[in-house]
């Protein structure tokens, strides 16, 4: 085999092996593969914006002989589910509206489902055995290409008969060509075999000067013809398009013989350089899709976070509730404006994102569910006390009947919120018939209430003259004119409740105080009278009288203060929760402190019995 013959060989394998190093492969099976899958996923879908849309596309395409496209299937499927979904919140929520138990929601059977599943099966079906057919044919491939394999090697071993065989191994790279794709896993292999012996026989092969001249020229036309359709595809605006037309030509390319010895580099060159600007818009379009999907995924990554970080536990409230709601819709809202995530990721996320959204709707049933049983339940009581309140409205006992209708009403406000459905009529029951009560009352006692706005303005009176005194109690008919009010305070009927405590405590106080000042001047005179007492008897007896009488004070002065012990220890035994126990505390408070007055005139009494005795000795 001559030189220029070799270098055209080794053109092609120059060809698959730059194509196997870089981005730019194409010839080899693997990058066909490859590619094949990179334009699977530019597939355009037609926008379906209704279950029955996207049932209809299914059905095309199970009806249809065309192949179907795997990634469109998976978005059927999940544009199918989601508006099913859609379909069966809706449900819920006009069930869940009538007021009816969410355990008794049953979702109306879809016949529309089955449809879909069987077009999908059949789709399925289709897809296994045209995978099925085109293994087999894929098979049938290699083993053609495996016979030519060995029918050139046969060939290339029978060098005398090399020139008598050139056109039966043209027939055989002819029928080499028309066999499309084998087994990817023996693509390269067979594909090496192949240009093995293709060089062994060219090596064997010696035509004649003109022959290979003509080759040369109409190879040389071929590949230019191929350079200008591989520049020309640079203008086409489809990058896939371009792509795959890009694939063809490179399989024409390596399927032409040599071109002259010094125009295979230039030739070459000029192919090489058009399919790199195919190949680097190709891996530029796909580098922006994946660019594109990976920050979808983050901003949906962010949107589950968002949603995942929302606690529930805080929300007590509808308004709080509903808030809450409210950003999750948003983010609902935000997703939808978000296109595709990475193929490896686009379910996953999407699952995680539905189920945070899913588990935050569900505590926001299980809290309405809890909150309309405390509702039923308080509209349950409340009844109650209405049914109550309408039994006593006709009643003309009007003290008890007062009480027990201040009673109900106190009750009233300590139960919470009842449905609100029922809230308005409820009341306006319930403040009627204690409206209804208390306008009879009102009429009925009329008279009570004048007179008792008199007996409020005697009893004024009455603390106005107590008052007054305070500011003269020494005049000498004081304590007899106190005890005349008081028995007048005492005679004076019932006053309006509202004003009985505040004007009970002022009359209390100022007797109170009237009291102290008599006791102090009463102590002082005693205490004069004892003294002058003690020093008639001193005069009359001598010494003896002061021992005697020191002695007796002291016993006296020690039993007193003993009893006073005895009572505070007491008082602070007793309870003070009820107004009984109230009352007797203070009771037993006044009589500790009046002995505790005698105390300290019993004390003053000792000091001046002890001052005589000094005096004396």
């Amino acid at each position: 085999m001559n030189t220029e013959e070799r270098t055209t060989l080794e053109e092609g394998v120059v060809i698959q092996e730059e194509n196997v190093a870089s981005a730019e492969a194409v010839e080899t099976p693997e990058a066909e593969v490859t590619n094949e899958s990179a334009a699977e996923e530019e597939v355009k879908m037609p926008i379906l914006h209704t279950k029955e849309e996207v049932l209809q596309r299914a059905k095309e395409i199970a009806e249809s002989e065309e192949g179907s496209d795997r990634q469109e299937l998976d978005t059927l499927k999940q544009l199918f589910y989601k508006y099913r979904k859609a379909e069966l919140n809706a449900e819920r929520e006009a069930y869940l509206a009538t007021g009816a138990e969410p355990e008794g929601f049953i979702p109306q059977i879809d016949s529309t489902e089955e449809e879909f599943k069987q077009a999908m099966q059949t789709i399925r079906q289709r897809r296994a055995e045209q995978q099925a057919e085109q293994d087999r044919i894929k098979q049938e491939n290699l083993n053609r290409k495996l016979a030519i394999i060995d029918r050139i090697k046969e060939l290339a071993s029978t060098p005398e008969q090399a020139n008598q065989t050139y056109d039966e191994f043209k027939a055989l790279q002819a029928e080499w060509k028309e066999i499309k794709a084998v087994p990817a896993e023996n693509a390269t292999e067979l594909w090496k075999n192949y240009q093995l012996y293709v060089e062994q026989f060219y090596d064997l092969l010696k035509l004649n000067s003109e022959m290979r001249e003509y080759d040369f020229r109409k190879n040389l036309e071929a590949k230019t013809r191929i350079c200008e359709q591989a520049e020309k595809l640079a203008e086409e605006t489809d990058i896939i398009s371009a792509f795959n037309q890009l694939q063809g030509l490179h399989q024409e390319y390596k399927e032409i013989g040599p071109v002259q010895k010094e125009l295979r580099e230039e030739i070459w060159n000029r192919f090489k350089a058009a399919s790199t600007v195919i190949n680097k818009r190709h891996q530029d379009h796909f580098l922006a899709i994946k660019e594109r999907e990976e920050e979808n995924l983050a901003k949906k990554t962010a949107l589950c976070e968002q949603v995942e970080n929302i606690s529930t536990d805080e929300l007590k409230t509808f308004a709080e509730w509903n808030t809450v709601t409210e950003q999750i819709i948003a983010a609902q809202a935000e997703w939808k404006t978000i296109g595709f995530a990475p193929q490896r990721m686009n379910q996953q996320i999407f699952e995680r994102f539905r189920a945070s959204c899913d588990a935050f709707f569900q505590k926001k049933a299980d809290f309405f569910r809890v909150v309309k049983d405390g509702l039923n339940e308080n509209l349950e009581k409340k009844t109650a006390l209405v049914e109550k309140a309408e039994a006593l409205k006709d009643s003309t006992d009007w003290r008890a009947t007062s009480d027990a209708l201040i009673q109900l009403q106190k009750e009233w406000k300590s139960i919470g919120a009842i449905p609100r459905k029922n809230s308005e009529a409820l009341w306006k029951r319930f403040i009627g018939a204690c409206d209804a009560f208390f306008e009879a009352k009102n009429a009925a006692t009329a008279d009570q209430r004048n007179e008792e706005q008199e007996n409020l303005a005697r009893k004024q009176a009455i603390i106005e003259q107590l008052q007054a005194l305070l500011e003269n109690p020494t005049q000498n008919d004081a304590a007899q004119t106190v005890r005349g009010l008081q028995q007048q305070w005492n005679e004076v009927g019932h006053v309006p409740f509202r004003e009985k405590d505040k004007l009970y405590k002022l009359y209390r106080e100022a007797c109170d105080k009237l009291y102290k000042q008599f006791n102090i001047a009463s102590q002082n005179r005693r205490l004069d009278n004892f003294k002058a007492s003690l020093k008639n008897n001193v005069e009359k007896d001598g010494g003896n009288t002061l021992q005697r009488e020191h002695n007796r004070m002291m016993r006296a002065y020690e039993a007193l203060r003993s009893e006073i012990q005895t009572y505070e220890n007491n008082i602070g035994f007793l309870t003070t929760k009820s107004k009984k126990g109230n009352s007797l505390v203070d009771e037993m408070q006044r009589k500790v402190d009046k002995q505790k007055e005698e105390l300290a005139l019993l004390a003053k009494k000792i000091k001046a019995v002890e001052a005589e005795m000094k005096k004396g000795e």
